[in-house]
């Protein structure tokens, strides 16, 4: 009997040990010789695409996806694989907190793919990024059913092939010259306004149904003030309806020194130009574990582009206030996000950059010719559309799309 018990209790010991030893180590607590039980902060390294190679501070450690236990303290982790750009970042590990280096790999080489081959110009991204107007003028005077104004629905592309997800709106064969018009999108991207002007002393705009061929367009001059009135309404109350998804003190903080850009598609982080010199203060409190340690900025200055990520209560200076008022100037945001919510995309001095939405490694994805800032990320956030025709004046732009797998 007293056998039995001993037995059983040593059976419960180790369980009890074994279970602990457990839950340190899922903790990231090592046991070392010489300084006993060593508490440890928890490395979650992934990337897409998966397998590439981890180097903490210089030296291989592992390959994505995996998770290293390593002593408290800053490391400087690169994550690289052949054929694309390295991706690096200093994080500060804590102890039995679980910190993440997530990295996104881009191409050196992309691939690109012709869309359209009519020649195009003045192409318009729809308020849902899913859809690009464009005007097309490809055939002589006497073929006008083949001019006009165009759409391509990018999210059709897993269905049809991508050159065949473009289907025409309007044509000129009402004597109406829709391939020389200005368009614009309304707010919900169910309608468009195209403006006529060339050759006529009071320009003419109609309204048109974004997924039908307009055989009888609506002439709306008269009305103009009108529609322009009711969807700068509807503009307004959907970016009210946005502000009103936040924290009470976190919204008084956005109304009173935010003008905003562009919020992420999964709406947690908003790219915002400061429209006054303030601080922000801490928001959650007390501050959220094993978040992004790289350093914030909550020192506004006046005309500074930054990131604020609601999510984790961090802010970000992504521009200074000389850069971003010289692209605003020219009536251009020069940042706007990838639909993965993680990445921007900064257009500037005739190339094409991708950035982590801290800032963090900025690197080049084009540099090769294209047209002013006409450059659209695609809906899945695995290409990037671009209007460009090669530097060949002898023919007209057309759509391109720059793979980032």
């Amino acid at each position: 009997m007293k056998k039995q018990l001993i037995l059983s209790f040593s059976i419960i010991l180790f369980l009890l040990l074994a279970t602990t030893g457990v839950i340190l180590y899922a903790k990231g607590y090592q046991y070392n010789i010489k300084q006993g039980l060593i508490g440890t902060g928890l490395l979650e390294v992934t990337s897409s695409p998966e397998g590439a190679a981890v180097y903490i501070n210089g030296n291989l450690t592992t390959a994505t996806n995996n998770t290293i236990n390593l002593i408290p303290g800053t490391y400087k982790v690169a994550i690289s694989q052949d054929g694309y750009f390295s991706w690096e970042k200093d994080i500060t590990l804590q102890k039995e907190i679980v910190s993440k280096a997530n990295a996104r790999l881009f191409p050196k080489y992309p691939n690109l793919e012709s869309i359209t081959d009519m020649g195009i110009s003045n192409p318009v991204l729809d308020p849902t990024l899913t859809k690009i107007a464009f005007v097309a003028s490809p055939a002589a005077e006497m073929y006008p059913k083949k001019n006009g104004i165009f759409i391509l629905d990018m999210s059709n592309h897993q269905f049809f092939p991508i050159q065949n997800a473009t289907t025409q709106i309007a044509d000129d064969a009402s004597g109406d010259t829709f391939s020389k018009a200005q368009i614009s999108w309304s707010p919900d991207g169910k309608n468009l306004l195209a403006t006529i002007s060339a050759d006529r002393q009071i320009p003419t705009t109609y309204l048109l149904d974004s997924t039908t061929l307009n055989t009888s367009p609506q002439d709306v001059t008269e009305t103009l003030n009108e529609v322009n009135n009711t969807w700068e309404k509807e503009k307004t109350e959907k970016e009210t309806k946005q502000l009103n998804t936040l924290p009470d003190k976190l919204r008084r903080i956005a109304t009173d020194n935010f003008s905003i850009l562009a919020w992420s598609l999964d709406e947690t982080k908003i790219l915002y130009q400061a429209s006054t010199s303030a601080t922000i203060p801490p928001v959650i409190i007390p501050p959220l574990k094993g978040t992004n340690t790289i350093r914030e900025d909550r020192s506004l200055e006046q005309g500074n582009i930054y990131v604020y990520d609601q999510k984790d209560d961090k802010n970000f200076k992504i521009l200074d206030k000389q850069t971003a008022t010289h692209e605003l100037d020219n009536g251009q945001i020069p940042l706007q996000w990838l639909p993965d919510s993680t990445h921007l995309i900064y257009t500037h001095d005739k190339k094409i950059e991708v950035m982590d939405f801290d800032g963090q490694n900025r690197i080049t994805l084009y540099a090769s010719p294209f047209v002013d800032h006409y450059v659209f990320p695609w809906p899945d956030g695995n290409k990037i559309v671009i209007l460009t025709n090669f530097n060949n004046d002898q023919i007209q732009p057309n759509l391109y799309t720059i793979s980032l797998k």
